[in-house]
């Protein structure tokens, strides 16, 4: 079985969550609309991560282990990065 031909569970750490609403309460204060977009769009790229993980970039920073993290982009501009473990996936930042 391809590594990628299996399910994996995705957790997003409070901390990401709490940022991503971050983003989307700055965002509210101007537009509610533009800002219910970029949430359902991050959470719609975050979605496809329970299949294909693999699929993004290894995640290089001189802090970070090499090859734990990996990162997409989202919506143009929020970096979501995360760490494949087994079975889940842990969505660590956005």
């Amino acid at each position: 079985m391809d590594k990628d031909e299996k399910n994996y569970n995705v957790l997003i750490d409070p901390a990401a969550n709490d940022k991503m609403y971050g983003h989307f309460e700055f965002l509210a204060k101007v537009s509610e609309t533009a800002a219910e977009k970029l949430l359902d769009g991050l959470i719609e790229d975050i979605r496809p991560l329970e299949y294909m993980p693999h699929r993004n970039p290894v995640y290089y920073k001189p802090h970070l282990r090499n090859g734990k993290y990996r990162y997409m982009i989202s919506q143009e501009r929020y970096r979501i990065v995360y760490q494949i473990e087994e079975n889940m996936i842990f969505v660590t930042d956005i």
